[in-house]
């Protein structure tokens, strides 16, 4: 069932009124139970790949544990992440490289029969592989302790919120919240529903009516030339951040109904000095995996320059190739690196000890973004052929600039009133983005008296419902990951 469907809201409801009458010692179960309803909802059979995974590695973090040498330590880490990693690259590679071997028999490049055969990537899968990876390296390094309680450990990898599409979890942070009692809080509750509401707007509002517009073109990329995929392209850019933004929103959101607090994972990113503040901002519980669980062991900065190099740029590779074996993401991924690889020639590498305030300056913000929107053009053309066109017509006419924007309101057709409206809704974004750096908004706007705020819930409540795209139900973009 998706965050945004009538299912959802039935069922946040009452899983929400069951558990603050039910007595704390049977919460956790409750929620677990929840939590695989809510999964084998989506299919029967991703229950079994869940509670497959939560076994394996609970198992093997007790003997992990109780292991008296380095080497039985390693057999048992390599036990759990070895086979998630592998079972995780026959999902994301296994289809596509069907996909292609069917284009080729249809091609009558290959004398075969075409493969009906479908591995389908379960929804959610790359989140808690992750996040049962994560909890295993750190019992490895001890920076936890291997959880002997088998319920709350699969309450931690399972817990419903955050399953589809994170935030990823850490197991120190996460693990303590669901043994704490926790009371009815009514702030905390108020707060939730006012971050969900928030997160709805985005995704509803911003995100799926903006998808209607860079669907269009991206699809048909041939048909269109010049400003239009400039236009596109910085709606995607706002799409994809409204998107899974939104999604985190409502995730925290629900999560805090609930009395537990999930990581931030989104801290205005397009209001970015440098790529490197940037993935600092933008989803941070996966950004900080890999830095602590692939670019941290493969040395980090604490090397030489060439093999600093290295490291950032096998690290965004990796990263490419999570959100898919197509060529589109590897070289998102790619440039990620190469641009971050740049900006550490720009700045001067600290020494041991050494503190450095970089100054920033103003015309760093539009670059940056400049340079994000680039990199987005890979990351949502559907092929790296339709990438390249787009990057070839970008200009296109743009010596006679009347002609130029002509193309553009030609190419877009649509009515002026559906522009404004998108106009407005990223205008709004930004204001709420821009006052976020220096303080939390839903907090601002809860110390204001009664005649201020409830006029403000009210209007954003009122603009999801009429705003919204009414009858699609669009899936979050990271579901596919």
């Amino acid at each position: 069932m998706l965050f945004h469907s009538v299912s959802f809201a039935v069922f946040l409801i009452t899983v929400f009124i069951l558990y603050c009458f039910m007595p704390h010692r049977f919460r956790w179960f409750f929620l677990l139970l929840a939590s695989y309803a809510f999964y084998m909802n989506l299919h029967v059979g991703y229950g079994f790949l869940l509670l497959g995974t939560t076994l394996l590695t609970y198992v093997l973090a007790l003997q992990l544990e109780k292991a008296q040498t380095l080497r039985a330590k390693k057999r048992c880490l390599l036990g759990g992440v070895l086979p998630l990693v592998l079972l995780l690259l026959v999902f994301k590679t296994a289809s596509p490289l069907i996909d292609r071997i069917n284009a080729q028999i249809a091609a009558g490049q290959l004398a075969l029969q075409p493969i009906t055969l479908r591995i389908l990537l379960p929804a959610g899968v790359s989140f808690y592989f992750f996040q049962s990876m994560g909890y295993l390296i750190d019992v490895y390094r001890g920076k936890v302790k291997a959880e002997k309680h088998f319920g709350y450990y699969a309450l931690f990898v399972s817990f419903f919120p955050q399953l589809l599409s994170g935030p990823i979890g850490r197991a120190d942070s996460l693990l303590p919240q669901y043994k704490k009692e926790r009371p009815f809080d009514y702030d905390n509750v108020t707060y939730g529903l006012k971050l969900m509401a928030w997160g709805y707007f985005k995704k509803l509002v911003i995100a799926d009516v903006f998808a209607t517009v860079v669907d269009k073109v991206y699809n048909q990329p041939y048909s269109y030339v010049g400003l239009v995929f400039i236009i596109v392209t910085v709606m995607f850019a706002i799409e994809i951040y409204c998107d899974f933004s939104g999604y985190s929103d409502i995730a925290v959101g629900c999560a805090k109904l609930f009395g537990i607090d999930l990581m931030t994972n989104f801290k205005s990113p397009y209001f970015s000095f440098s790529i490197k503040e940037f993935w600092s901002r933008w989803h941070i519980s996966l950004s900080t995996w890999f830095r602590d669980y692939v670019y941290i062991p493969l040395g980090g900065n604490r090397v030489k320059r060439w093999r600093h190099c290295l490291n950032l740029m096998i690290t965004f590779l990796v990263s490419g190739f999570w959100h898919g074996s197509s060529l589109t993401y590897i070289f998102w991924g790619g440039i990620h690196g190469l641009l971050q690889i740049i900006e550490t020639f720009l700045y001067p590498k600290k020494r041991k000890g050494e503190t450095v305030v970089r100054k920033k300056h103003w015309w760093q913000l539009p670059i940056t973004f400049i340079l994000l929107c680039f990199t987005w053009i890979f990351f949502r053309a559907n092929t790296i052929q339709d990438a390249f066109w787009v990057i070839y017509k970008l200009f296109w006419d743009a010596s006679r600039p009347l002609n130029y924007l002509k193309t553009a309101a030609i190419c877009l057709d649509m009515p002026y009133i559906s522009m404004a409206g998108m106009f407005l809704s990223a205008v709004v974004l930004g204001i709420y983005d821009w006052i976020s750096l220096k303080q939390d908004v839903i907090e601002l706007i809860s110390r204001q008296k009664c005649f201020v705020r409830w006029p403000i819930y009210v209007l954003l409540l009122a603009v999801i419902a009429l705003f919204s795209n009414k009858g699609i139900a669009t899936e979050f973009i990271y579901f596919q990951f």
